[in-house]
């Protein structure tokens, strides 16, 4: 763990920054023009990874979730919180860019799309779940309802992703039964982008990560001195 800690994420850090680059530079100098879409089709390149970012972080809270309720761990729990805090960044980014698309290719930044819907769905859940992490206080019976929720609102995952195969609509779909595929140059220019995305989000997982156990830590101390405090005032009354 030492050594990952002092090794690994700086080097991880510093790939993602460089890859992040080359695929910036990509997207606009090397990556064509749409024809239909134009310019605005290169957004493309940071919505498709900032999903799989989000569908990362979301899996993450629940998987961690179903470990805490298996076997009650803060370890556990502040992994999942991490999860979820981090693709709920990613979502709120997807849901963000995507309007930005949709605006120049359906005239309005929204439609009740069942893949739009089922994306603005899942927001809530995990948003739900990290307010109440957040306001809810750090009582057992709370971590254990909000492991109950990351791991309801994971099941609209795989709903958000078939959502065009099973009800249609208007969201393109791409690489998946009924896409169109990719031509060359898009897809290695979707592909750098998802490494740099995916260092980038395992970085700042890491770094949240972090955080919240040093958080942790420090209330777990807070509460030894006062226990030490009362104690102390006990014995000199």
């Amino acid at each position: 763990m030492r050594f990952f800690d002092t090794k690994i994420v700086p080097l991880m850090a510093l790939v993602a920054v460089v890859v992040m680059i080359a695929a910036m530079g990509m997207v606009f100098f090397y990556a064509p023009v749409e024809r239909t879409m134009g310019i605005v089709q290169k957004i493309f390149y940071v919505h498709v990874p900032a999903a799989m970012a989000m569908y990362a972080g979301f899996t993450i809270a629940a998987f961690c979730s179903l470990l805490y309720l298996i076997r009650p761990s803060r370890q556990w729990d502040i992994a999942a919180v991490t999860g979820a805090e981090m693709g709920l960044l990613a979502c709120v980014f997807v849901l963000f860019s995507g309007p930005l698309w949709a605006y120049k290719a359906w005239g309005t930044p929204w439609t009740w799309d069942p893949q739009l819907t089922a994306t603005f769905v899942l927001f809530l859940m995990y948003g739900g779940y990290v307010l109440l992490r957040r306001f809810g206080g750090q009582g057992r019976a709370i971590r254990k309802v909000s492991a109950v929720l990351a791991l309801l609102a994971v099941v609209n995952i795989p709903i958000v992703h078939y959502a065009v195969e099973l009800w249609g609509g208007m969201h393109p779909v791409v690489e998946r039964e009924g896409g169109g595929g990719l031509a060359p140059e898009i897809a290695l220019v979707l592909q750098i982008s998802m490494l740099g995305v995916l260092l980038t989000f395992l970085v700042l997982t890491w770094v949240r990560l972090r955080v919240r156990s040093t958080e942790a830590r420090l209330e777990e101390l807070y509460l030894e001195v006062e226990d030490l405090a009362r104690l102390r005032s006990r014995e000199l009354g």
